[in-house]
C-alpha cells in the first residue's frame, strides 16, 4: 500500500509505528500517540544514510526493520486525522521514502497495557535492494561508523542515544540486545575519538 492509496480511501484517521527518529522526532501534528510493538519483525541499524545522520562521503548508520516471524519492536505509533494524513504522508515521503529510501507497508500494532484490539499502522521499511542498505555488521564496527558520521539532521550518535533513551524510558522492562550492545560500543569508543 502506498500513502496516496490510504488518502484516496474513506479512512477518517490513520496510524503511522515509528521505530527510529520518529519515536521522539515526529515533526508532523497528530492527535495522539502510543507506546507499543509490531510482530514479526527486528529493529536493526544495518540501512546507510547519506542525508539526515551521514553525507555522500562517510554513510551515517540508521535502522530499518528486517521480517523475522519470532520477534517484535516496540516504538511509537501516532494517529493523524482529518487534514493531518495529507500533511503527515507528504512530509514522511520526503523524509523517509525520497530521501531515505523507504518503502511503506501497513502492519498490526499493539498498545503497549491496553485491553484493546491492535490497530493497523502504516510503517516505513528500508529494503536490501536500496543503493545504501549496508546490511549486517559486528556492534563494534556500527558504532565506529556512527560515532564519526554526521547528517543535515545532526551527529548519528544522537540519533542512536536518543533511541536507546526512548526504549530505556518508555519501554524500561524491553532488552533490545542490538540497540543497547551498538550503544554501548559507541559510548566505549567516545573517549578514544576524544583524545
Amino acid at each position: 500500500m502506498k500513502p496516496q492509496d490510504i488518502l484516496s480511501g474513506k479512512m477518517t484517521s490513520l496510524w503511522i509505528f515509528g521505530y527510529g527518529s520518529l519515536v521522539w522526532k515526529p515533526d508532523f501534528k497528530y492527535k495522539r500517540s502510543k507506546v507499543g510493538y509490531i510482530s514479526g519483525y527486528k529493529r536493526r541499524f544495518w540501512h546507510g544514510d547519506n542525508f539526515h545522520r551521514g553525507d555522500d562521503e562517510m554513510l551515517g548508520r540508521v535502522v530499518t526493520l528486517i521480517e523475522d516471524d519470532d520477534v517484535c519492536t516496540w516504538g511509537a505509533a501516532f494517529e493523524v486525522v482529518g487534514a493531518q494524513m495529507e500533511e503527515c504522508l507528504k512530509y514522511l515521503n520526503v523524509r523517509e521514502a525520497v530521501c531515505g529510501g523507504y518503502v511503506t507497508k501497513v502492519v498490526d500494532f499493539f498498545p503497549r497495557g491496553q485491553e484493546e484490539a491492535p490497530v493497523p499502522a502504516l510503517v516505513y521499511i528500508a529494503t536490501t535492494d536500496n543503493p545504501i542498505y549496508l546490511g549486517p555488521a559486528t556492534p563494534e564496527e556500527i558504532a565506529a561508523q556512527i560515532i564519526v558520521c554526521k547528517g543535515k539532521s545532526g551527529h548519528n550518535i544522537e540519533y542512536l542515544l536518543r533511541l536507546a533513551e526512548f526504549m530505556r524510558t518508555s519501554c524500561p522492562d524491553v532488552e533490545d540486545t542490538h540497540l543497547f550492545s551498538i550503544e554501548a560500543a559507541a559510548l566505549a569508543l567516545l573517549p578514544m575519538l576524544l583524545q
